[in-house]
């Protein structure tokens, strides 16, 4: 877990997890700073599917530097990996019903490395401008 906290919930703060409920609005408040703290890869991506977050943490677990990924196309020059059913359908799919989308999918990353298993949260909320790609990778 990470050193993120949010506001007091009685006399306890609540700590940002990968499951946190509410994930994408808590994302979209935060700063670039406090997601590079995380333990946990985010990439935040807009309507064009250009990347316009990425953390350290995913920057580091990926090999890729933000210069690199930052404005690129997310599922056709960061990660084509992810450009099948299971993963960009998903967003297509809940932007063009206009719903939200938070699922969590077992997956294995194999763009620029050896196969990685990986747990990955698709967030997407109706109006909002980013949507995301959070990447939890399983211990070894």
């Amino acid at each position: 877990m990470t050193n993120i906290q949010w506001p007091r919930v009685g006399t306890q703060f609540m700590t940002f997890a990968f499951d946190f409920p509410e994930m994408a609005s808590r994302l979209d408040a935060c700063s670039p700073e406090e997601l590079d703290q995380l333990d946990f890869g985010v990439i935040g991506f807009d309507a064009n599917t250009e990347v316009n977050q990425y953390n350290a943490f995913e920057s580091q677990a990926a090999g890729l530097s933000p210069q690199r990924v930052l404005g690129q196309p997310l599922f056709t020059n960061v990660a084509p990996c992810m450009n099948n059913f299971m993963v960009a359908q998903r967003f297509d799919d809940a932007l063009e019903q206009n719903v939200a989308l938070d699922e969590t999918i077992d997956y294995v990353l194999t763009l620029r490395m050896r196969p990685v298993k990986v747990a990955l949260r698709l967030l997407s909320t109706p109006g909002s401008a980013t949507r995301y790609v959070l990447v939890k990778r399983q211990p070894k």
